[in-house]
């Protein structure tokens, strides 16, 4: 394991808090690390057939498009 620092808006945190309890988990961290696991899984087999380096290219332009237009506070589509 590797810890990692990142920074949430304080609503993004307390919406994954009721998340997290309304899914009977102890700590909205073990839902985030579920909802990157995810999403990492779902992306991996999109870009399965492609090199790294595209999949790397790909993931910026996900990233930079929600990054700079994104559709809620929690980045929902």
């Amino acid at each position: 394991m590797k810890s990692i620092t990142i920074s949430f808006p304080i609503d993004v945190v307390e919406s994954m808090k009721k998340v997290a309890r309304l899914k009977g988990l102890s700590e909205y961290k073990i839902l985030l690390k579920s909802y990157i696991s995810a999403g990492l899984c779902r992306d991996e087999y999109r870009y399965s057939g492609i090199s790294t380096v595209l999949l790397i290219e790909a993931l910026k332009k996900i990233w930079g498009t929600r990054h700079r237009h994104p559709t809620s506070h929690t980045g929902c589509d």
